[in-house]
């Protein structure tokens, strides 16, 4: 009797255990937290709390304040009255605000409209389409009225067949008032058609309410100029990439100071990513990637002064510091991350370099979990590079058994690796289903110098495609990687890898899994929207013979010329919203596949883009990428 009760208080454990790991219902459970910003008082942050429903197949959202010294979250209905409105103008007279506009004749009864029934889109350019919408003639314009009942609003691009905020992604951050309510500057692309999708260069516009006349405050430079912000002394300040074309170029702090453009970091060698400006106006704080995390750094703005620029690294740790909420005299608000945890908002002491946790939105699901352990490897590359690698163990790791190892194939190509936390890409989700997770920072990632982060373009299947196998031929060689169980899996540029790595792994690997992965570069180039991607990183057109680097890129480094030695099984994965890496991609590579009769299978999603963002169908993602692992791996 005592044997058997003793079996059944060991299988209890070993079903508590089991149950005490990271799962994709899990994961879809957690809060996801957004910080809105300080109250008007200054006394508390203001943020938000996304929680998805698996049942309902969309997320429930409530509001919340929490006190900048830390305390006790209040939920609040809305939040209109908390914040100040940075769409109203400083003297308090004016809302600006964006609406999206029909300009251009694209459907058949614009041109013929006693056809009303037909369905028919007509385009005399490229641009025809974006990210996961056709172009129908819409464009997103500012507009600004008088702060009154009744007022009607002036739109400020009237005509112009281009778009502010910036599409896909572009929001009110494209727009600020001048600091004396007399104009509106605002980020656009003006270009359209073909030109459109070849270029980068966006610019900041400020527009004279009373003269109603627009000036290009940033004409001079040929890439990206934006998120423009006005200093506390009222100084332009704005983010800018030199390059036309190119979209990972490095990102610099721009300060228009009396007409002379300041380039606060033109002599760092890595890229920002978001800024904000100290109270005073002395220093600029902003986020950056370095050495595989995002940090918080600040660089002095000497102004008049002969005063040195002096970059400084002010957080340090293995997290991401994800956004800045705010600044104050002795405090960072920010958000956190890191692969173990969703984003948090944090309290940083500027002077003490000490921490403070204020929401814990999830901390209660993370009590009851074994989680992951994450280790730092340094790689020797081929070329004698030292390359950050992260290992990622599985919950109550045991060096003394052997687990199935994956490579994670990182996208971008050029986005940096580090602590992030997503909500499919999980490094913890992977290892708590018994999977060490090989993560490097190989070439082409922000935070190792702008010379490692360029050096993959126009190289796709070359230097790289070494980092990876050094990443994991390296990490295999611990005893407790089972080496005939390795998988290799990714998307984007990582579903590329992917394809690449199926046709010269030497039977490395065991399993392969592509999400919207580029299987053919010349098809990529011919159906992709954003065409000024292609050509900066293949280095030109298929069709320019005399261009090695292009050509390159067509043969040798064009994963559909080595599908002759694929002999691996492979999951495909793709969103048929996907128009960056349009859905032919993925057909090429599933029919390639099973004409040569390899363990294959295709994971369609009609309605999602390059992402998976719907609850339901994030779980039967979920669902096959571990199924697939299951019976492969």
């Amino acid at each position: 009797m005592k044997k058997i009760l003793i079996l059944i208080l060991f299988t209890m454990s070993l079903n508590v255990v089991a149950q005490n790991t990271m799962s994709p219902e899990l994961l879809w459970k957690l809060g996801r937290v957004t910080a809105l910003g300080i109250s008007k008082d200054g006394k508390n942050v203001v943020y938000s709390v996304s929680t998805p429903s698996i049942e309902e197949n969309k997320s429930e959202k409530k509001f919340y304040t929490i006190p900048v010294i830390g305390g006790k979250a209040t939920e609040v209905k809305d939040t209109k009255d908390l914040l100040i409105d940075k769409n109203i103008s400083p003297d308090g007279k004016y809302l600006v605000y964006n609406e999206e506009v029909k300009i251009d004749k694209v459907h058949g009864k614009d041109y013929y409209p006693e056809l009303e029934k037909s369905n028919v889109q007509i385009y005399n350019g490229l641009d025809y389409r974006h990210w996961d919408i056709w172009n129908e003639g819409k464009f997103n314009h500012v507009f600004y009225k008088e702060k009154k009942e009744g007022s009607v609003g002036t739109d400020i691009l009237k005509g112009e067949n281009f778009d502010s905020p910036q599409k896909p992604f572009g929001g009110d951050e494209d727009y600020i008032w001048s600091p004396d309510s007399k104009s509106i500057l605002y980020v656009s692309k003006k270009v359209s058609g073909t030109k459109y999708a070849i270029s980068t260069n966006t610019n900041i516009y400020e527009y004279n309410l009373e003269t109603q006349k627009t000036i290009n405050r940033t004409e001079a430079n040929l890439g990206y100029d934006t998120n423009p912000v006005f200093s506390p002394q009222g100084n332009l300040t704005y983010l800018q990439m030199k390059r036309d074309g190119y979209e990972a170029d490095k990102n610099d702090i721009i300060v228009d100071f009396k007409g002379i453009k300041m380039n606060l970091t033109a002599n760092w060698d890595n890229s920002v990513s978001s800024f904000s400006w100290s109270k005073d106006g002395k220093n600029v704080y902003f986020l950056a990637a370095i050495d595989g995390t995002q940090q918080l750094f600040e660089v002095n703005f000497p102004g008049v002064t002969r005063i040195a620029i002096t970059v400084t690294q002010l957080t340090f740790g293995d997290f991401d510091v994800h956004d800045i909420v705010d600044i104050t005299t002795d405090n960072a608000i920010v958000t956190r991350t890191d692969m173990n945890h969703a984003l948090e908002i944090y309290s940083y002491h500027l002077k003490k370099k000490t921490w403070l946790q204020l929401t814990k939105v999830n901390n209660d699901a993370y009590a009851k979990l074994a989680l992951p352990k994450y280790e730092r490897r340094y790689v020797t590359t081929t070329d004698g590079k030292k390359m950050l690698v992260w290992v990622i163990l599985p919950p109550n790791f045991d060096a003394t058994k052997k687990y199935p190892t994956l490579l994670y194939c990182q996208g971008g190509p050029q986005s940096p690796l580090t602590q992030f936390y997503s909500f499919r890409w999980n490094f913890s989700l992977m290892a708590s289903q018994g999977y060490v997770v090989v993560a490097p920072n190989r070439r082409g990632m922000y935070g190792h110098g702008q010379a490692w982060n360029e050096q993959i373009s126009g190289d796709w299947g070359g230097q790289v495609m070494q980092d990876y196998l050094s990443a994991i031929d390296n990490v295999a060689k611990e005893n407790y990687v089972d080496k005939s169980r390795l998988g290799c899996v990714g998307a984007s540029y990582g579903g590329y890898s992917v394809f690449y790595l199926a046709g010269i792994h030497n039977n490395r690997f065991k399993s392969f899994i592509a999400h919207d992965g580029v299987f053919n570069t010349q098809s990529m180039f011919g159906t992709t929207e954003e065409v000024f991607f292609n050509n900066w990183d293949f280095g030109g057109a298929y069709w320019e013979k005399d261009n090695k680097i292009a050509q390159q890129t067509y043969t040798k480094f064009n994963p559909i010329n080595y599908v002759d030695k694929w002999n691996t099984p492979i999951l495909i994965i793709q969103g048929g919203n996907d128009f960056r890496v349009p859905i032919g991609q993925s057909q090429e590579a599933f029919q390639a596949a099973q004409l040569r009769g390899i363990n294959s299978r295709f994971l369609y999603f009609p309605e999602e883009n390059h992402w998976v963002l719907k609850p339901q169908n994030a779980q039967v993602w979920q669902k096959e990428f571990y199924k697939w692992l299951k019976e492969t791996l």
